[in-house]
């Protein structure tokens, strides 16, 4: 499953869901975040550049 958490440029968070198992050896589903300085940036921007390495923390942003 594929969860992604976006702040939007109001500052309010937006939450897409998107229930996908992915099997290894699977591209991963392109994706589109803001850096800090409210550019958009998407994985996809990166294709046939360099090799992409995605890193899930779970919990590591959230108050516990």
């Amino acid at each position: 499953m594929v969860r992604l958490v976006l702040k939007d440029r109001q500052g309010g968070p937006s939450v897409t869901n998107t229930t996908k198992t992915l099997k290894v050896g699977d591209s991963a589903p392109d994706f589109e975040l803001p850096t800090k300085n409210q550019r958009a940036i998407r994985l996809s921007d990166y294709l046939g550049t360099n090799n992409v390495l995605l890193l899930f923390y779970p919990l590591a942003w959230t108050p516990v």
